[in-house]
């Protein structure tokens, strides 16, 4: 059991490299059991592939990430496999079989790792459906037949098959109108209240920077440059952050953000 003072995930001096490009060099954070963490930075500061390396999707070429308590490094397939189970990852483009449709790919990771009755699987999996807030007809449909907005919230449900305690989404407004993605912001929302998840999402959406968000880490020069609330972010006289806010889009987002804070 892990203790509730120890971060729930922890990066230790990560180097990541591909060739000769270092991405990441002496790389730190701590994210905590509950938070809504955001990734953000320009482009090519490694955003995505710091989320695979949590997922353990991608192993850095040096530094520790400590998973639960646990440090990843030495542990056997099995308990990797294990921990995978407390995660669950949002792909950007959904990452479903396209062969079977969304209840079919929802319940193929609970056949996988659960020994239970095909007919409870079925029910768990319908339920997921119903979490993210899609019709139970769209049970049926096949990944291509579903909307942009419906796609993203039936990955979602695939990711909540196993009830993870850390939920990793990569860019999951992107391509969304900004009703649907407020929509979607609701839907991180009331599933981080009612399922006690910890969310990590890497994100250019700056509205969902403010409205999903209570904590962002920004990465710039191959470290984290700051983790800090966007009413903090935003003012930080770091050049590369600076300028990374000093934006008309930035600005307005920052307008709209502190609206719905302080409502």
């Amino acid at each position: 059991m892990q203790s509730p003072n120890l971060p729930l995930v922890e990066l230790k001096n990560i180097t990541t490299q591909f060739g000769s490009q270092v991405v990441h060099q002496n790389l730190n954070l701590k994210i905590n059991r509950g938070e809504r963490l955001a990734l953000v930075g320009g482009s090519g500061s490694g955003k995505s592939v710091l989320l695979s390396e949590i997922a353990l999707l991608k192993t850095p070429q040096a530094g520790s990430v400590t998973l639960f308590g646990q440090a990843t490094d030495q542990l056997s397939t099995n308990h990797l496999i294990q921990l995978r189970k407390k995660m669950g990852i949002m792909f950007q483009q959904g990452a479903m079989f396209t062969s079977l449709n969304l209840l079919e790919n929802i319940m193929l990771p609970l056949r996988e790792h659960q020994r239970l009755p095909e007919s409870f699987i079925k029910e768990l999996a319908m339920l997921k459906i119903k979490l993210v807030g899609l019709a139970a007809s769209a049970a049926t449909k096949l990944p291509q037949e579903l909307s942009g907005g419906m796609l993203k919230r039936a990955a979602v449900a695939r990711a909540l098959a196993l009830d993870p305690n850390l939920l990793l989404l990569d860019e999951p407004t992107a391509g969304l109108d900004p009703a649907s993605a407020s929509d979607f912001d609701d839907m991180l929302l009331e599933l981080h209240a009612t399922l006690d998840l910890t969310l990590i999402l890497v994100t250019h959406d700056l509205d969902s920077l403010w409205r999903v968000s209570n904590q962002v880490a920004f990465l710039g020069d191959k470290q984290v440059l700051s983790k800090a609330p966007m009413e903090k972010l935003t003012v930080n006289s770091h050049p590369v952050i600076k300028h990374y806010f000093a934006n008309t889009r930035a600005a307005g987002a920052r307008t709209r953000g502190i609206g719905v804070n302080q409502g």
